[in-house]
């Protein structure tokens, strides 16, 4: 979509409209002139013959050349995407017991590996990832980095444990975005959560917590709601159920100003994050084409100084 940077010089197009306003009366004068000239035959002496239309080719070409030329002047733009360099994606994967409930084929956790480690694959390879697991406590497995080998192995390594802490998940990716090297440039870098999780949090800093934390430090956090209400487990000898806790994933992912998705399937969650490694990494900047304007006018200008040597003596 084309925008203008600097529209307010769109009022250089007043003169040319008013200059086309003229062309128009003043041809209407000179065809009521026509009309009150008696001598017939010398008017035809006079007027060229068979121009017709093409009489007006020159002005109007002309016009259409200031027209482009007085809409260059406000600088279009077109929107385009830049993959950012430092652009830092923190993948959180929960690994609470409840991850090994079988309602998702062949289990929770096999499953959410499966889409991470597809994940990992088609990001762009100019962006850091990192990963981290949650259980009672956050750890930070592969700092971020662009060896994409080190964090399918480590996603290939993840254990299952007890609890959840799904507000430690979000500081502790918060800790890992802060050591990106800064490279010259002021602040942390463009940065993403992705938190992947099936239950309720059981342990360490509250969700609302870290929502603040995100919040405050302009880091979205796009959350994933993995399985359903029908999951179950055993543990110890006895069945559990382990719904989703959605509310709280979708509260952290709205607060943030980050996304909330539900998958129930390893399909879905696999289209999640399809959906998001189209959208994470990218700024988009305005790509000034002032020029192809200034080129179509000069092609204008070529247009009425051809058409107007072609059917008058005239250059224009």
């Amino acid at each position: 979509m084309i925008r203008l940077m600097q529209p307010w010089w769109l009022l250089t197009l007043l003169p040319v409209l008013a200059v086309a306003a003229l062309y128009v009366w003043r041809q209407r004068h000179r065809r009521a002139y026509a009309m009150r000239f008696t001598n017939v035959d010398l008017l035809r002496t006079l007027a060229p013959k068979g121009l017709g239309w093409r009489r007006h080719a020159a002005a109007g070409a002309l016009l259409l050349c200031l027209l482009t030329l007085a809409t260059a002047t406000a600088r279009p733009a077109v929107d385009t995407e830049e993959p950012l360099e430092r652009a830092t994606i923190m993948l959180a994967i929960d690994v609470s017991l409840s991850m090994q409930a079988d309602d998702v084929t062949p289990n929770r956790l096999q499953g959410a590996q499966e889409a991470a480690k597809q994940f990992v694959a088609e990001l762009p390879e100019t962006y850091n990832l990192g990963l981290v697991s949650f259980a009672k406590s956050a750890n930070v497995l592969v700092p971020p980095t662009k060896d994409r080998a080190a964090v399918t192995a480590a996603i290939d390594g993840l254990v299952l444990a007890e609890a959840t802490a799904t507000g430690e998940a979000v500081f502790t990716c918060l800790e890992a975005i802060r050591s990106v090297p800064a490279d010259g440039a002021a602040g942390l870098p463009p940065a993403r959560i992705v938190l992947l999780s099936d239950g309720f949090r059981t342990a360490g800093r509250s969700v609302e917590e870290a929502a603040a934390a995100a919040q405050a430090a302009n880091v979205p956090v796009s959350t994933i709601a993995f399985g359903t209400d029908s999951g179950q487990v055993d543990i110890g000898g006895q069945v559990q159920r382990v719904p989703v806790d959605r509310l709280a994933l979708a509260d952290l992912a709205e607060t943030t100003e980050g996304h909330f998705y539900e998958a129930a399937s390893v399909t879905e969650l696999k289209q999640v994050y399809q959906d998001m490694g189209s959208s994470i990494g990218f700024r988009t900047e305005p790509r000034e084409i002032t020029q192809w304007y200034a080129g179509v006018a000069l092609l204008f200008a070529l247009a009425a100084a051809g058409a107007s040597l072609l059917w008058t003596p005239r250059l224009l």
